[in-house]
């Protein structure tokens, strides 16, 4: 039987630019099968492919979410919810729950947050298309139009632990 290769956790913007690059700079197709070790505490981000204009993400959620309204200054992007269910919400008080197979894209500038359901760790496939590679394409800005990072404590991230036994696919 073959052992399982998860790909490597990343724990900062600077090191989810770091897995983008990797793959970019191969200009080759990219092979992976989505798999992770499912969080009982926190959350995960794990680059899976990438090229200079897109980049596919699987994130895992124990409980929380992208807790802050904020929007993507240089990038649209897709969530394919593979498990789990969310909450996402807009500007205005707009609200809308998703499950597994629901889609939501987010046009670059479009300002949101979602909170994870807590019935199950939530799973999301994230694919990402930069609309200038040569920028961030991690650029996150809030309501107001400031910096808005994805890692920082204004997000409530939280460090992750992982269950030892429970792997999504």
């Amino acid at each position: 039987m073959n052992k399982i290769e998860f790909a490597p956790i990343v724990n900062s913007e600077a090191e989810w630019m770091i897995e983008i690059n990797k793959f970019a700079a191969k200009q080759a197709p990219s092979f992976f099968h989505i798999h992770a070790k499912l969080p009982r505490l926190g959350r995960t981000n794990q680059v899976l492919g990438a090229s200079r204009q897109m980049n596919v993400v699987l994130k895992t959620y124990a409980t929380g979410g992208e807790n802050e309204l904020h929007a993507h200054s240089n990038e649209d992007h897709l969530f394919v919810v593979l498990q789990g269910g969310a909450i996402f919400y807009g500007p205005r008080g707009e609200m809308r729950e998703v499950a597994k197979n629901d889609c939501v894209l987010i046009p670059c500038g479009a300002l949101y947050k979602f909170h994870a359901k807590e019935e199950e760790p939530l799973v999301l496939l994230r694919i990402g298309a930069a609309i200038d590679p040569t920028g961030n394409i991690l650029a996150r800005i809030d309501e107001k139009g400031a910096p808005f990072g994805g890692y920082s404590e204004k997000n409530k991230e939280v460090p992750y632990e992982l269950h030892d036994d429970k792997v999504f696919g």
